[in-house]
């Protein structure tokens, strides 16, 4: 009954407690609260919101709903989370640059969410990774090689876990309440000291307008200093995909390439390097967050972010020889077509935008993400070569290639990634405008 009465409470517009949140968090952790009543309070938050006080109250509560980690380090700790997007692969190769430059990072992430793939469905594409450790074994990963990339353990805001699962098979992936707690409650309980978040902007993100992004990036960063954890958000363009693959493979070998240097994403390069200088900013770690940047990418030029990465790889079980050897120890799709750009004049067109969670949406079609919870992944499939806007296509010109377990389930995906893209003629687009030119970061938040 005590569910029930929150429950009605929130649905009916009236902002329930501090404690009845702090309650429903336990409960959730607990069982005490059945799946339909998870359910339901998160369709309540959804269609009414909790106010400031609201998300500080349950993202408390999901975070001492646990264990909290504590560190004793010579360096501080940090982590990043972003909110979401296609080929969205930076935390693979900011963690590692953050260790290089002397942080500690161990980064607690999470697995596909509604279109949007997983930090930590793309690291298990890789023979034997284990996203699963030991709370003590993370710790020492953390203490030895600098960072380490895992699930929330069981003990860990169990509340969010729950809700996690909930939200995402009942149409509530959107909350900016939810969304906040959830984040929040996994990075303060792993007891980090400062946090970096990039919320994504556009057609590839759940926030598709930048009011809706920069009301969440605000939300993040209030409720995390409230916390006491240092914060700073920057919202960045997802109105393309953020790689030129979408699939776990797919892009684990994107950011080998740019790890290694043999074929550097300057997209993903750049980004990391916002990113990841403002987390050695507020970490103090650099002076600003241009000093912090150039600390990144030399990083990640130098190699050292590469050399982490494959200690990484090792200690969490994964082949000892990964960054030497990548190309040989990821798993393959069967099947490879390629989708030609449909013909719209003669002289050809120019892609002038793409629908972002379309390309999401057949990756999931692919079975590279989950429809429903608990469904397996299959490694190998999604998108790669994905043009990009401002590209100029003549009719047959290739708009990605399809990597599927079958002809059939390959052929099904031609027409839908060809309806995602809009391709349009140069003599409709205004003067001295190029599609996908505008910057990667669009705000910066706190």
């Amino acid at each position: 009954m005590e569910a029930a009465r929150i429950i009605t409470a929130i649905r009916d517009g009236i902002p329930p407690g501090a404690a009845d949140l702090r309650w429903f968090a336990g409960a959730l952790a607990s069982g005490e609260v059945s799946d339909a009543q998870a359910g339901a309070f998160a369709m309540a938050v959804l269609l009414r919101g909790l106010g400031d006080e609201g998300r500080v109250a349950l993202t408390e509560g999901m975070r001492d709903s646990g264990r909290r980690l504590g560190w004793s380090l010579p360096g501080p700790v940090v982590d990043k989370h972003s909110t979401g997007g296609i080929g969205d692969c930076i935390s693979l190769l900011l963690a590692p640059a953050l260790a290089a430059c002397g942080a500690y990072v161990p980064m607690i992430s999470g697995r596909g969410l509604g279109f949007t793939g997983g930090t930590l469905d793309k690291l298990e594409a890789i023979p034997g990774f284990r996203t699963a450790q030991p709370e003590a074994e993370m710790q020492l990963q953390v203490a030895r090689i600098g960072c380490a990339i895992v699930a929330a353990g069981e003990a860990l805001a169990p509340a969010d876990r729950r809700l996690y699962a909930i939200r995402d098979v009942s149409g509530t992936v959107e909350s900016v309440d939810l969304i906040t707690a959830s984040i929040l409650s996994k990075k303060l309980a792993a007891g980090v000291g400062s946090l970096v978040l990039d919320v994504k902007c556009g057609s590839g993100a759940f926030m598709k307008k930048l009011p809706q992004a920069e009301t969440l990036a605000r939300a993040l960063v209030t409720v995390a200093k409230g916390a006491g954890c240092a914060a700073r958000a920057l919202i960045t363009d997802m109105d393309q995909p953020l790689a030129t693959a979408a699939g776990n493979a797919l892009e684990v070998i994107e950011v080998m390439e740019t790890l290694t240097g043999t074929s550097v994403n300057s997209d993903l390069r750049l980004l990391t390097g916002d990113l990841g200088g403002e987390a050695l900013a507020l970490a103090g770690l650099a002076q600003d967050a241009q000093e912090g940047a150039a600390k990144i990418l030399a990083a990640l030029d130098s190699g050292r972010a590469a050399e982490i990465f494959g200690r990484m790889v090792a200690a969490q079980g994964g082949p000892s020889d990964f960054v030497e050897r990548w190309p040989d120890r990821l798993p393959a799709a069967p099947v490879v077509v390629e989708v030609p750009a449909p013909a719209v004049s003669p002289e050809g067109g120019i892609i002038t935008a793409i629908d972002g969670e379309a390309l999401g949406h057949v990756v999931l079609a692919l079975g590279g993400g989950r429809a429903r919870e608990g469904a397996r992944i299959n490694p190998s499939v999604g998108l790669s070569d994905l043009a990009a806007p401002g590209e100029d296509v003549a009719g047959g010109a290739p708009l990605a290639m399809i990597h599927a377990a079958s002809i059939e389930s390959a052929e099904a995906a031609i027409a839908a990634v060809q309806r995602a893209y809009r391709i349009g003629d140069w003599a409709g687009l205004p003067e001295d405008s190029t599609p996908g030119d505008g910057p990667l970061v669009l705000k910066r938040i706190g």
